[in-house]
Protein backbone atom coordinates (compact mmCIF):
# COMPACT_ATOMS: atom_id res chain seq x y z
CA UNK A 1 0.00 0.00 0.00
CA UNK A 2 0.97 3.28 -1.02
CA UNK A 3 1.48 6.00 1.75
CA UNK A 4 -0.68 9.49 1.23
CA UNK A 5 0.22 12.40 2.57
CA UNK A 6 -1.98 15.55 2.69
CA UNK A 7 -0.44 18.25 0.32
CA UNK A 8 -0.69 21.70 2.25
CA UNK A 9 -1.58 22.61 -1.05
CA UNK A 10 -4.80 21.63 -0.70
CA UNK A 11 -5.54 24.06 1.60
CA UNK A 12 -3.99 27.10 -0.81
CA UNK A 13 -6.45 25.56 -2.87
CA UNK A 14 -9.28 26.08 -1.06
CA UNK A 15 -8.54 29.39 0.65
CA UNK A 16 -7.63 30.58 -3.00
CA UNK A 17 -10.39 29.34 -5.03
CA UNK A 18 -12.58 32.36 -5.48
CA UNK A 19 -9.28 33.80 -7.02
CA UNK A 20 -8.65 30.95 -9.27
CA UNK A 21 -12.62 31.54 -11.18
CA UNK A 22 -12.98 34.44 -13.56
CA UNK A 23 -15.14 36.04 -11.64
CA UNK A 24 -18.59 36.42 -13.32
CA UNK A 25 -21.03 37.60 -10.80
CA UNK A 26 -25.16 37.90 -11.27
CA UNK A 27 -25.61 40.90 -9.28
CA UNK A 28 -29.30 41.69 -9.54
CA UNK A 29 -30.28 37.88 -10.66
CA UNK A 30 -30.71 36.54 -7.56
CA UNK A 31 -27.64 34.23 -7.88
CA UNK A 32 -25.61 35.84 -5.27
CA UNK A 33 -22.18 34.77 -3.45
CA UNK A 34 -21.77 32.33 -0.93
CA UNK A 35 -18.30 31.59 0.87
CA UNK A 36 -16.91 29.03 -0.13
CA UNK A 37 -17.21 26.27 2.01
CA UNK A 38 -14.28 25.80 5.24
CA UNK A 39 -13.57 22.22 5.56
CA UNK A 40 -12.62 22.54 9.51
CA UNK A 41 -16.25 24.42 10.79
CA UNK A 42 -18.62 24.13 8.14
CA UNK A 43 -18.41 20.06 8.64
CA UNK A 44 -20.27 17.83 11.12
CA UNK A 45 -17.65 15.39 11.40
CA UNK A 46 -19.57 13.86 14.71
CA UNK A 47 -21.85 12.43 11.77
CA UNK A 48 -18.86 10.38 10.62
CA UNK A 49 -20.04 8.54 13.53
CA UNK A 50 -21.30 5.75 14.36
CA UNK A 51 -18.40 4.00 13.32
CA UNK A 52 -18.69 0.12 13.52
CA UNK A 53 -15.68 -2.58 13.44
CA UNK A 54 -17.74 -5.96 11.82
CA UNK A 55 -20.88 -5.73 14.27
CA UNK A 56 -19.59 -4.00 17.20
CA UNK A 57 -19.81 -0.08 17.71
CA UNK A 58 -16.82 1.02 18.75
CA UNK A 59 -17.90 4.82 18.41
CA UNK A 60 -21.49 6.45 17.97
CA UNK A 61 -21.48 10.30 19.87
CA UNK A 62 -24.97 10.14 19.59
CA UNK A 63 -25.21 9.16 15.94
CA UNK A 64 -27.63 6.85 14.37
CA UNK A 65 -26.86 4.31 11.35
CA UNK A 66 -28.81 2.52 9.36
CA UNK A 67 -27.38 -0.97 9.59
CA UNK A 68 -30.69 -2.98 10.65
CA UNK A 69 -31.41 -2.81 6.63
CA UNK A 70 -27.77 -2.69 5.43
CA UNK A 71 -25.89 -4.79 7.66
CA UNK A 72 -22.29 -5.35 8.49
CA UNK A 73 -18.86 -6.92 6.86
CA UNK A 74 -17.90 -9.37 9.14
CA UNK A 75 -14.99 -8.43 11.69
CA UNK A 76 -12.29 -10.23 9.60
CA UNK A 77 -12.90 -9.99 5.78
CA UNK A 78 -10.73 -11.05 2.61
CA UNK A 79 -11.22 -9.19 -0.46
CA UNK A 80 -9.44 -10.25 -3.78
CA UNK A 81 -6.40 -8.51 -5.37
CA UNK A 82 -4.54 -7.68 -8.36
CA UNK A 83 -1.14 -8.95 -7.55
CA UNK A 84 0.21 -12.33 -6.00
CA UNK A 85 -0.98 -13.44 -3.21
CA UNK A 86 -4.35 -12.34 -5.28
CA UNK A 87 -6.04 -11.85 -1.70
CA UNK A 88 -6.23 -9.50 1.02
CA UNK A 89 -6.56 -9.94 4.47
CA UNK A 90 -7.79 -7.06 6.38
CA UNK A 91 -11.16 -5.51 9.36
CA UNK A 92 -14.56 -5.08 8.11
CA UNK A 93 -15.36 -1.50 9.19
CA UNK A 94 -18.44 0.59 8.45
CA UNK A 95 -19.07 4.87 8.96
CA UNK A 96 -19.67 7.66 6.95
CA UNK A 97 -17.91 9.71 4.75
CA UNK A 98 -18.95 13.04 3.31
CA UNK A 99 -17.93 12.64 -0.39
CA UNK A 100 -20.24 14.75 -2.64
CA UNK A 101 -21.93 18.65 -2.51
CA UNK A 102 -25.01 19.49 -4.38
CA UNK A 103 -26.27 22.79 -4.71
CA UNK A 104 -29.83 23.58 -6.00
CA UNK A 105 -30.35 27.03 -7.90
CA UNK A 106 -32.19 29.19 -9.42
CA UNK A 107 -30.45 30.47 -11.90
CA UNK A 108 -28.99 28.27 -14.67
CA UNK A 109 -24.90 27.33 -14.69
CA UNK A 110 -24.93 30.11 -11.29
CA UNK A 111 -22.83 28.68 -8.33
CA UNK A 112 -22.98 30.30 -5.45
CA UNK A 113 -20.76 27.76 -3.65
CA UNK A 114 -18.25 29.26 -6.11
CA UNK A 115 -18.57 32.50 -5.89
CA UNK A 116 -21.64 33.15 -7.82
CA UNK A 117 -20.09 32.64 -11.13
CA UNK A 118 -21.20 31.39 -14.16
CA UNK A 119 -20.23 27.76 -15.12
CA UNK A 120 -22.31 28.50 -18.44
CA UNK A 121 -24.74 30.52 -20.41
CA UNK A 122 -27.72 31.46 -18.90
CA UNK A 123 -29.85 31.23 -21.85
CA UNK A 124 -28.76 27.72 -22.73
CA UNK A 125 -30.87 26.12 -20.27
CA UNK A 126 -34.79 26.54 -18.78
CA UNK A 127 -34.69 29.09 -16.07
CA UNK A 128 -35.58 28.31 -12.64
CA UNK A 129 -38.96 28.83 -11.24
CA UNK A 130 -40.20 29.61 -7.79
CA UNK A 131 -43.34 30.52 -6.53
CA UNK A 132 -46.43 30.63 -8.50
CA UNK A 133 -47.11 29.72 -12.38
CA UNK A 134 -50.24 28.69 -14.20
CA UNK A 135 -50.50 25.25 -15.42
CA UNK A 136 -53.95 24.08 -17.78
CA UNK A 137 -55.70 26.91 -16.74
CA UNK A 138 -55.26 26.50 -12.88
CA UNK A 139 -52.71 28.50 -10.30
CA UNK A 140 -50.40 26.18 -8.25
CA UNK A 141 -47.44 26.42 -6.65
CA UNK A 142 -44.14 24.85 -8.15
CA UNK A 143 -40.72 25.15 -8.22
CA UNK A 144 -37.65 24.25 -10.60
CA UNK A 145 -34.09 24.57 -9.32
CA UNK A 146 -31.25 23.26 -11.66
CA UNK A 147 -28.28 21.23 -8.95
CA UNK A 148 -24.80 20.71 -9.35
CA UNK A 149 -22.85 17.61 -8.48
CA UNK A 150 -19.34 17.86 -6.72
CA UNK A 151 -16.64 15.49 -6.24
CA UNK A 152 -15.82 16.80 -2.60
CA UNK A 153 -13.12 13.93 -0.93
CA UNK A 154 -12.55 16.15 2.08
CA UNK A 155 -11.52 12.63 3.51
CA UNK A 156 -8.65 12.07 1.29
CA UNK A 157 -7.15 15.25 1.57
CA UNK A 158 -6.91 15.06 4.96
CA UNK A 159 -5.27 11.57 4.98
CA UNK A 160 -8.44 10.44 7.39
CA UNK A 161 -7.86 6.78 6.77
CA UNK A 162 -5.06 4.32 6.73
CA UNK A 163 -6.44 2.62 4.26
CA UNK A 164 -6.77 3.68 0.52
CA UNK A 165 -9.52 0.75 0.18
CA UNK A 166 -11.65 2.84 2.31
CA UNK A 167 -10.98 6.38 0.53
CA UNK A 168 -11.21 6.81 -3.24
CA UNK A 169 -7.87 9.06 -4.07
CA UNK A 170 -10.15 11.75 -5.91
CA UNK A 171 -9.96 15.46 -6.44
CA UNK A 172 -12.35 18.54 -5.99
CA UNK A 173 -14.44 18.48 -9.33
CA UNK A 174 -17.87 19.24 -10.90
CA UNK A 175 -19.28 15.58 -11.67
CA UNK A 176 -22.82 16.62 -13.27
CA UNK A 177 -24.78 19.66 -14.18
CA UNK A 178 -28.74 19.53 -14.82
CA UNK A 179 -28.56 22.53 -17.29
CA UNK A 180 -26.82 19.56 -19.80
CA UNK A 181 -29.51 17.03 -19.20
CA UNK A 182 -32.06 17.53 -21.80
CA UNK A 183 -34.47 15.14 -19.54
CA UNK A 184 -34.26 17.37 -16.17
CA UNK A 185 -37.00 20.26 -17.52
CA UNK A 186 -39.30 17.54 -19.53
CA UNK A 187 -41.38 15.62 -17.09
CA UNK A 188 -42.11 13.73 -19.65
CA UNK A 189 -38.60 12.66 -21.40
CA UNK A 190 -37.49 12.32 -17.97
CA UNK A 191 -39.87 8.50 -18.36
CA UNK A 192 -37.04 6.92 -20.50
CA UNK A 193 -34.71 6.66 -17.52
CA UNK A 194 -37.57 5.82 -15.04
CA UNK A 195 -40.70 4.23 -16.72
CA UNK A 196 -41.73 2.45 -13.97
CA UNK A 197 -43.01 5.65 -12.46
CA UNK A 198 -45.92 4.95 -14.10
CA UNK A 199 -46.74 2.46 -11.87
CA UNK A 200 -46.71 4.86 -8.41
CA UNK A 201 -48.80 7.41 -9.81
CA UNK A 202 -52.39 6.11 -8.07
CA UNK A 203 -53.34 7.15 -4.33
CA UNK A 204 -52.54 3.33 -3.12
CA UNK A 205 -48.77 3.75 -3.70
CA UNK A 206 -48.40 7.56 -2.37
CA UNK A 207 -50.67 6.50 0.91
CA UNK A 208 -47.89 3.71 1.49
CA UNK A 209 -45.19 6.68 1.43
CA UNK A 210 -47.20 7.79 4.95
CA UNK A 211 -44.91 5.10 6.49
CA UNK A 212 -41.51 6.33 4.82
CA UNK A 213 -42.30 9.25 6.72
CA UNK A 214 -42.70 8.32 10.06
CA UNK A 215 -39.71 5.88 9.79
CA UNK A 216 -37.27 8.72 7.64
CA UNK A 217 -38.36 11.21 10.91
CA UNK A 218 -37.44 8.57 14.03
CA UNK A 219 -35.12 6.28 12.58
CA UNK A 220 -34.44 5.55 8.40
CA UNK A 221 -36.29 6.06 5.39
CA UNK A 222 -37.85 2.58 4.34
CA UNK A 223 -35.75 1.14 0.82
CA UNK A 224 -38.61 -0.66 0.24
CA UNK A 225 -40.70 1.80 -0.84
CA UNK A 226 -38.16 3.46 -3.46
CA UNK A 227 -40.59 5.79 -5.20
CA UNK A 228 -41.38 7.50 -1.51
CA UNK A 229 -38.98 10.59 -0.71
CA UNK A 230 -39.88 10.09 3.04
CA UNK A 231 -42.36 13.20 4.21
CA UNK A 232 -41.38 14.70 1.20
CA UNK A 233 -43.01 15.04 -2.11
CA UNK A 234 -42.58 11.60 -4.38
CA UNK A 235 -39.02 10.39 -6.04
CA UNK A 236 -40.96 10.73 -9.59
CA UNK A 237 -40.50 12.41 -12.36
CA UNK A 238 -37.07 12.65 -11.77
CA UNK A 239 -36.51 15.97 -12.94
CA UNK A 240 -36.23 19.73 -11.57
CA UNK A 241 -40.01 20.14 -11.19
CA UNK A 242 -41.00 20.26 -7.96
CA UNK A 243 -45.23 20.49 -6.76
CA UNK A 244 -46.41 21.39 -4.60
CA UNK A 245 -43.87 24.03 -3.27
CA UNK A 246 -43.91 24.24 -0.05
CA UNK A 247 -40.67 26.38 0.82
CA UNK A 248 -36.88 26.67 -0.86
CA UNK A 249 -35.16 23.83 1.60
CA UNK A 250 -38.22 21.43 1.00
CA UNK A 251 -37.89 21.71 -2.66
CA UNK A 252 -34.10 21.91 -2.81
CA UNK A 253 -33.50 18.63 -0.95
CA UNK A 254 -36.21 16.63 -3.30
CA UNK A 255 -34.27 18.21 -6.79
CA UNK A 256 -31.14 17.29 -4.83
CA UNK A 257 -32.23 13.36 -4.13
CA UNK A 258 -34.00 12.80 -7.50
CA UNK A 259 -31.06 13.78 -9.20
CA UNK A 260 -28.59 11.06 -6.77
CA UNK A 261 -31.53 8.99 -8.20
CA UNK A 262 -30.91 9.68 -11.68
CA UNK A 263 -27.13 9.16 -11.34
CA UNK A 264 -27.64 5.62 -9.36
CA UNK A 265 -30.07 4.60 -12.76
CA UNK A 266 -27.11 6.40 -14.57
CA UNK A 267 -24.17 4.00 -13.10
CA UNK A 268 -22.64 7.12 -12.32
CA UNK A 269 -23.45 6.81 -8.32
CA UNK A 270 -22.42 3.58 -6.92
CA UNK A 271 -23.58 1.04 -4.14
CA UNK A 272 -20.20 1.25 -1.69
CA UNK A 273 -22.63 0.86 1.65
CA UNK A 274 -23.41 -2.90 2.20
CA UNK A 275 -20.91 -5.64 3.05
CA UNK A 276 -21.25 -7.02 -0.78
CA UNK A 277 -19.84 -3.91 -1.86
CA UNK A 278 -16.78 -4.43 0.63
CA UNK A 279 -13.96 -4.77 -1.69
CA UNK A 280 -15.23 -3.06 -4.70
CA UNK A 281 -18.34 -0.67 -5.68
CA UNK A 282 -21.30 -2.09 -7.05
CA UNK A 283 -23.97 -1.15 -9.64
CA UNK A 284 -26.78 0.24 -8.16
CA UNK A 285 -29.52 1.15 -10.75
CA UNK A 286 -32.08 1.89 -7.68
CA UNK A 287 -31.09 4.59 -4.78
CA UNK A 288 -31.43 2.91 -1.46
CA UNK A 289 -32.36 6.23 0.51
CA UNK A 290 -30.74 4.58 3.65
CA UNK A 291 -27.40 4.48 2.37
CA UNK A 292 -27.35 8.84 2.62
CA UNK A 293 -28.09 11.72 4.41
CA UNK A 294 -28.03 15.51 3.65
CA UNK A 295 -26.33 18.27 5.61
CA UNK A 296 -27.20 21.94 4.82
CA UNK A 297 -24.00 23.69 4.46
CA UNK A 298 -24.84 26.70 2.50
CA UNK A 299 -26.67 29.53 2.73
CA UNK A 300 -26.32 28.69 6.86
CA UNK A 301 -24.53 25.70 8.04
CA UNK A 302 -25.67 23.10 10.38
CA UNK A 303 -23.01 21.36 11.83
CA UNK A 304 -24.86 19.00 14.19
CA UNK A 305 -26.52 16.34 12.84
CA UNK A 306 -27.07 15.02 8.88
CA UNK A 307 -30.37 14.18 7.66
CA UNK A 308 -31.81 10.90 6.42
CA UNK A 309 -33.30 11.17 2.98
CA UNK A 310 -37.13 11.88 3.29
CA UNK A 311 -36.73 13.30 6.89
CA UNK A 312 -39.05 16.37 6.86
CA UNK A 313 -37.52 19.74 6.01
CA UNK A 314 -39.79 21.40 9.09
CA UNK A 315 -37.48 19.39 11.68
CA UNK A 316 -34.41 21.64 11.27
CA UNK A 317 -35.04 24.57 8.68
CA UNK A 318 -35.82 27.45 10.84
CA UNK A 319 -33.73 30.73 10.41
CA UNK A 320 -31.89 28.42 7.39
CA UNK A 321 -33.77 30.43 4.42
CA UNK A 322 -34.29 34.26 3.81
CA UNK A 323 -34.54 36.44 1.23
CA UNK A 324 -32.31 36.91 -1.81
CA UNK A 325 -28.90 35.53 -0.62
CA UNK A 326 -30.35 32.39 1.54
CA UNK A 327 -32.49 31.14 -1.62
CA UNK A 328 -30.23 28.94 -3.28
CA UNK A 329 -28.69 26.15 -1.08
CA UNK A 330 -25.61 23.52 -1.36
CA UNK A 331 -26.17 19.91 1.03
CA UNK A 332 -23.14 18.03 1.88
CA UNK A 333 -23.67 14.70 0.87
CA UNK A 334 -22.91 11.62 3.36
CA UNK A 335 -22.88 8.25 1.98
CA UNK A 336 -23.01 5.33 4.31
CA UNK A 337 -19.47 3.48 3.65
CA UNK A 338 -18.63 -0.05 4.47
CA UNK A 339 -14.82 -1.54 3.79
CA UNK A 340 -11.82 -3.82 4.09
CA UNK A 341 -9.41 -2.16 5.75
CA UNK A 342 -5.83 -3.49 5.62
CA UNK A 343 -3.68 -4.93 2.88
CA UNK A 344 -1.98 -7.43 4.46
Amino acid sequence: MTKRTFSPYVFCLLATLYACFPAKAHAGSGCGAMPFINPITDICWACLFPIYVGAMPVATLGQVDSGASNGYPPPVCICPKATAPWFRIGIGVTFWEPARIAEAVREPFCSPMLGGISLGSANMSAVGQGGNRTTHDKSESVSFYNVHWFVYPVMYWFNMMVSEYCVQPEQFDVAFMTEFDPMWNNDEMSFILNPEAVLFNNPVAQAACAADCVSASLWNPLDALFWCLGCQVGLHPLTGTVKPHEGGLASSTVAVQRLHAILHRSFLAMNVSTPAAMCIPLLAPIMQKSWYKTQLIRPIPITYAAHPYGMSTNVWNMGKEFPIQGEDFAYMIWRRRVCCVGSF
